[in-house]
């Protein structure tokens, strides 16, 4: 009995690419091809708002840095280096200054690191202008300024910590009432970080509505472009479904012309398709039309051979009759023309036999008693060997087909016969007849040694013969099983073996009637029950 095919674990469908349909992979590509570039253009315009805006913060920085180091007196005096005079900390009067920012930073520091003035910008109206204050900075901030921003190497971003959090700082040399200090000027980062981010996720929702169109139509595109492949692969499925091992094929299936443009990459399929259909036609045609020569010729020459057959074989018997005396060794010889005019007629009938059944002759349709045919026929085979133990089992009712009794009748006949012939004698032949679903059932079942492995997948092919059966003594014509096949595929049946070292089952399968709906005999059913 043949071993179920292996299973081999594949991955998910979706995990592997390579098992995607090809519209699948096509949009695929498109919505990833399509994600790079939006990321790239996204990219590319997040970096360069990000450098306009820090190029404007830099334009600014140098715009207040220069006011910082030029003021003016309110009476329009002259100009000095520095704040206006008076206190300058955070508990005292606020003072006139102008060019500052909310929220920016001034702070001069000396050279020993210590904060001379300065610090955190508040601006508020006054009764001659704004007027600005200062928060004193956290010792931490000031010492971060002093760490990460060094004079002259231009502005840096700056994480401040705290309530502050990140400043674009700039620092330059400066004079503080006569004293040379370093000036720190900075403008938060604060709506120049809210901006890029709110253009970040803007472009991102941009490019994740686009990739959905995208998908949506390029999904929809590639179905309407793809429709030509797919009618070539239908029709190529249509093909793969036709029957092409025997009789006469007419392959009608064919591309759509519309489908066979050479200018188009589907086209050059369907056209390259159907001159391969042309050509698999032709061949096919050239092979049947092979086979019928041969076939005829067969059944010519069969019905030819049979009347010098006869002939041969009437003067053998005649020869026997005679009143004269004939040698021994004459007679002998006249004995083995005569026996082997019989086996070449034998074999002669078979031959016509196939000859007609592949032909379609129609077979009679009558009604077959399968039990009183396997007790004929097992009847027959124990007077042609005596040898073997013949053993019948049957149901209590009659199985009934519709079908030829006479061909029947061979059917079992060749497979006792086979039986007989490659069991050693004292073996045991049952013949088991019954009924499954929708199909009657004949088991021809021996205890010899089995039949090759190498055999068992062409033995109802023709002069399909083990090596044992070669011998002349034997009687096999090598037929006798390609018979039981033609006969039984005529009556819309099945016929299979299973066989191993003491045990061969050969099993066969005829239609109860319509609709001749009837099991694969090779997919062995389970042995019949015996007969109570």
């Amino acid at each position: 009995m043949r071993s179920a095919a292996p299973t081999h674990s594949r991955p998910s469908r979706w995990r592997d690419p390579a098992g995607w349909p090809l519209r699948t992979r096509i949009v695929a590509i498109m919505i990833a091809l399509l994600s790079v570039l939006g990321l790239v253009v996204g990219g590319t315009a997040e970096l360069y708002l990000h450098k306009s805006l820090h190029d404007q913060l830099d334009s600014e920085l140098r715009s207040i840095e220069g006011r910082l180091k030029v003021i003016k007196n309110n009476d329009g005096g002259s100009t000095f280096d520095g704040p206006p005079d008076g206190p300058r900390s955070s508990s005292g009067p606020k003072k006139p200054f102008g060019g500052s920012v909310e929220d920016s930073i001034t702070l001069w520091v000396g050279a020993d690191g210590k904060v001379i003035d300065g610090g955190l910008v508040r601006v508020e109206p006054g009764s001659r202008g704004p007027e600005v204050d200062f928060d004193k900075l956290g010792d931490a901030a000031v010492a971060t300024l002093i760490d990460e921003v060094r004079s002259g190497e231009g502005a840096a971003d700056v994480d401040l910590g705290g309530n502050l959090s990140q400043y674009r700082v700039v620092a330059s040399p400066a004079q503080y009432d006569g004293q040379a200090v370093t000036l720190y000027t900075g403008l938060s980062l604060a709506d120049t970080n809210s901006t890029l981010l709110t253009v970040a996720g803007f472009t991102g929702c941009v490019i994740l509505g686009s990739l959905l169109i995208a998908g949506w139509g390029g999904a929809l595109i590639v179905r309407r472009t793809l429709k030509p492949l797919d009618r070539v692969a239908a029709t190529a499925t249509r093909v793969s479904e036709l029957k092409l091992d025997a009789g006469e094929v007419r392959l009608a299936q064919r591309v759509p012309e519309q489908d066979t443009d050479p200018r188009t990459e589907v086209g050059q399929v369907g056209a390259a398709l159907n001159r391969m259909l042309d050509h698999v036609g032709n061949a096919l045609e050239a092979r049947h039309a092979s086979e019928m020569q041969v076939r005829q010729f067969v059944a010519d020459a069969s019905h030819e051979l049979r009347t010098p057959l006869a002939a041969i074989r009437g003067y053998a018997e005649l020869s026997r009759r005679s009143r004269q005396v004939v040698p021994d060794e004459i007679a002998h010889v006249l004995n083995r023309v005569e026996s082997e005019a019989k086996r070449m007629t034998a074999l002669v009938e078979d031959l016509l036999l196939l000859a007609r059944l592949d032909a379609g002759r129609p077979l009679a349709q009558d009604a077959v008693d399968l039990t009183m045919l396997a007790v004929d026929a097992t009847s027959d085979a124990h007077a042609a060997g005596p040898g073997h133990y013949w053993q019948l089992d049957l149901p209590d009712e009659p199985v009934t087909v519709i079908g030829d009794g006479a061909r029947l009748h061979q059917v079992v006949a060749n497979l006792l016969a086979n039986a007989r012939t490659h069991t050693p004698e004292g073996s045991t032949v049952t013949v088991k007849v019954g009924s499954v679903r929708d199909a009657a059932v004949i088991q021809v079942i021996d205890n010899g040694p089995g039949i090759q492995p190498d055999v068992v997948p062409r033995i109802f092919e023709r002069f399909a013969r083990g090596d044992s059966s070669r011998s002349r003594a034997a009687g096999s014509t090598g037929l006798g099983l390609s018979i039981v096949h033609a006969v039984v595929t005529s009556h819309r049946g099945k016929v299979g073996v299973q066989s191993r070292p003491g045990q061969t089952v050969f099993t066969v399968m005829l239609p109860l009637g319509p609709p001749p709906v009837v099991p694969t005999a090779e997919q062995r059913p389970e042995m019949l029950q015996p007969a109570r």
